[in-house]
């Protein structure tokens, strides 16, 4: 049976929209009060970068799952989205563990796990996609500049 292309790339960008949304949501009263009290580092972009940045990545996250999905069914494939999961998953937790509970060396190493997760996913969906693999790029070097901005934040407070 041909997939659907259309209603995967949807489901699969609205699904990574949503994990970050509840994050979002989930983390906003946190956020308001780092906003408000947290000394930052020097290039610490203004508040409502974070929110227009963080769409757009996954959405490409989504797009790039959504190309995986899309490929023939294949051990490379399954293993390519079983990483997306994991990475996605420790994505939503970081989130909880900077803002809520203000554990910023925790959620520092939290993010070095992340990042590695990120090059795993890269280089799983290569195998499957190469284009889907290059979509994550602009997210490894986010999270690259949000380490940077996490240790800041951690080494200042």
């Amino acid at each position: 049976m041909k997939k659907r292309i259309w209603p995967a790339f949807a489901a699969w960008i609205l699904g990574a929209e949503a994990v970050g949304a509840l994050s979002g949501w989930l983390t906003r009263q946190g956020a308001e009060r780092y906003a408000l009290s947290i000394v930052k580092p020097p290039l610490s972009p203004p508040g409502p970068v974070f929110p227009a940045v963080w769409a757009a990545l996954f959405a490409l996250m989504g797009a790039g799952a959504a190309r995986v999905w899309l490929a023939p069914a294949s051990p490379a494939r399954g293993r390519a989205l079983a990483v997306f999961g994991v990475q996605l998953a420790f994505n939503f937790c970081w989130s909880l563990i900077f803002f809520n509970a203000g554990a910023y060396g925790a959620a520092l190493l939290w993010l070095a796990a992340l990042w590695g997760l990120i090059l795993w996913m890269i280089l799983a969906l290569r195998r499957v996609d190469r284009a889907a693999a290059l979509m994550q790029l602009p997210y490894l070097l986010w999270v690259s500049f949000a380490g940077y901005l996490n240790f800041g934040v951690w080494a200042l407070n």
